[in-house]
């Protein structure tokens, strides 16, 4: 072999090496919005028309976003949807970022809990009904405007609603018809009519690391797609 050819052979394998794509920085990273806090809980599904997913929990440190935990995750039983253009009834999970305006369960809350939490009582509902003035709000009692049949009674739930999340899907300024009771729970049989759910263990794990504080988020979307993560 030429001198010339075998200094080009040697080379090869180094710029190979030097060529090798790292690992891909953390979802939160690659996101164009994380809600401008240190708290991030993502919630990603495959694609569009998945049910199952992971919810993952970050920190923002000085050195960037690290991971503080991960749970297998249940969707709405059609997959997420747009939340900008999501419908009521559809068993769709609202895809975007939102805030998580408080904590609430039918047990008590874990202990060193620092986010607000309200017990769950026999007179605790939320309200689903779009001609209520209590639309996509806990009302206790219920709402006089407020059809029980359009309203879910919390302590009926005893298992999805031992410790849940609230997601601001809707909530600040709600539009009727977009949606109502949207939360980060415990799982249930299978996929849920639109929440996201979580193992019993992994949702107290979450409100305990919830910090309100450090001004938490949840990104709900897919891996790729219209709804991908990333465009949160």
């Amino acid at each position: 072999m030429r001198p010339g050819v075998a200094a080009i052979a040697l080379c090869l394998p180094l710029l190979a090496a030097q060529a090798a794509p790292g690992p891909p920085p953390p979802l939160p990273a690659r996101m164009a919005d994380t809600g401008g806090g240190s708290q991030l809980i993502t919630a990603e599904a495959a694609t569009a028309g998945s049910t199952t997913g992971t919810l993952t929990w970050w920190d923002r440190t000085p050195a960037g976003w690290t991971r503080a935990g991960s749970a297998p995750a249940r969707f709405g039983a059609n997959g997420p949807a747009d939340g900008a253009t999501r419908r009521q009834g559809t068993a769709t999970t609202p895809t975007g970022l939102y805030d998580l305006p408080f904590a609430f369960g039918v047990k008590p809350a874990p202990a060193d809990v620092r986010v607000r939490y309200r017990r769950v009582g026999p007179d605790s509902w939320w309200c689903q009904d779009n001609d209520s003035r209590a639309y996509n709000r806990w009302s206790e009692p219920l709402a006089a405007d407020c059809r029980p049949g359009e309203a879910e009674h919390l302590i009926a739930y005893r298992e999805q609603y031992a410790h849940a999340l609230v997601i601001g899907f809707n909530y600040r300024r709600p539009v009727r018809e977009r949606g109502a009771g949207i939360f980060l729970h415990v799982h249930g049989r299978g996929a849920t009519a639109g929440c996201v759910s979580v193992p019993a263990d992994a949702m107290r794990r979450v409100l305990r690391w919830t910090d309100p504080a450090r001004d938490p988020h949840i990104a709900i979307g897919t891996a790729d797609g219209p709804t991908a993560i990333t465009r949160y």
